[in-house]
């Protein structure tokens, strides 16, 4: 089968799909790469790269993607790259098909197959496709490291001749994979760390990486499904922020990770939380592309409100796109691999990991958060 791998297109993204390394493998394992001339060059690999291991290299995108048996993208295709893919053919990349009914109508309409990586079932035997996780945990490494270089102090405790200067605390929002990296990254730096989240079960693994858990009690609003919060009202969001107003007042740096699966993200930290923060004090909101956990948060920009820097920073993996794209590779192919062998796709509609993945099959809606 042959494999179109295109550049991607969306602002603030520097990702590639496949890097040569993986698809050297995915050569071996029989099938055919093409890859869209320079969509690797933001990840730092050349077309020369992808060349060497046997891979071609393509200038024309329609008559690339009109080719391919399979085409690999990080974001979600548009509209127009699905109107040129043939019949039968399959698209694998992030989706977001709760939110995208474009991209789902597209799909249907040009009869294509869509399996969307961010719905792979999040069981131990599908760990090494979970993007979302090796996305999510760079992003939470990368996130203390934009605060850091904000904050004008620095993060550790120092004992000097000229006197002592106190750590810097860091209030981190959600432990989940992007929130826990966080964690690890900024105690490395030296950090006192206080962590809030809602899911009393993540209290062992931030105390195991020496954060303080702050506690905010549950309420029956709270639903978790497969480790994601799918849900939560606004009286507990209500209370969840009076509890941690006092922790963010006396923070240095607060970095926000609270998501909720195709919604948008939750309000954590309003205006007036921070007008009570110390000036000089920084933000990194890294929810800020489904809307922000900060109410003075600005899409792709870097502003200062009532003295405080805040960072909204959309993508944050991208910053990282060598290692991103190494990651995100590593995990597609998995996937691919799993799904389908050089000669065709297996198509086993029941088997759980194809079952949560699979969007569209042949033109028709078959995804439950989608089906009508």
């Amino acid at each position: 089968m042959k494999i179109a791998i295109i550049k991607e297109t969306k602002p603030f993204e520097k990702r590639v799909a496949l890097s040569p390394e993986v698809c050297k493998q995915l050569i071996q394992a029989g099938f055919e790469c093409t890859i869209e001339h320079e969509a690797g060059i933001s990840s730092f690999f050349e077309d020369a790269a992808y060349k060497a291991i046997g891979a071609k290299v393509d200038t024309n995108k329609s008559s690339l993607l009109s080719g391919a048996d399979i085409v690999l993208k990080v974001n979600p295709l548009t509209p127009e790259e699905v109107s040129h893919m043939k019949k039968g053919a399959v698209s694998i990349s992030f989706m977001y098909a709760a939110t995208n009914p474009e991209l789902i109508e597209a799909s249907t309409k040009q009869g294509i197959s869509a399996f969307s990586v961010d719905a792979i079932p999040r069981i131990s035997r599908a760990q090494k496709m979970d993007a979302l996780s090796s996305q999510a945990n760079l992003g939470g490494y990368k996130s203390v490291i934009i605060g850091a270089y904000h904050l004008g102090k620095i993060f550790p405790l120092l004992m000097t001749a000229a006197g002592t200067i106190k750590p810097a605390k860091v209030v981190i929002m959600g432990a989940g994979v992007a929130g826990l990296q966080a964690i690890a990254t900024a105690k490395r730096l030296g950090a006192i760390v206080e962590v809030s989240d809602i899911r009393p079960e993540t209290k062992e693994q931030v105390q195991s990486l020496g954060g303080k858990f702050i506690e905010v009690k549950g309420d029956e609003s709270v639903k978790i499904e497969g480790g994601y919060v799918k849900g939560v009202s606004e009286d507990f969001l209500k209370k969840q922020q009076e509890v941690i107003a006092k922790h963010i007042s006396e923070a240095d740096l607060v970095i926000t990770t609270a998501l909720i699966p195709g919604k948008k993200a939750p309000m954590l930290v309003p205006e007036e939380v921070v007008k009570s923060m110390k000036l000089g004090s920084v933000i990194v909101d890294m929810a800020v592309e489904q809307g922000g956990n900060c109410a003075c948060s600005e899409y792709g920009q870097t502003v200062i409100k009532h003295g405080v820097t805040i960072v909204g920073e959309p993508n944050i993996p991208s910053l990282l796109p060598l290692n991103a794209s190494e990651l995100y590779a590593k995990n597609i192919s998995t996937f691919l691999l799993h799904l389908a062998t050089k000669d065709g796709f297996k198509w086993e509609l029941d088997e759980e990991i194809t079952k949560g993945s699979l969007i569209v099959h042949e033109g028709k809606v078959v995804h439950p958060s989608v089906a009508s």
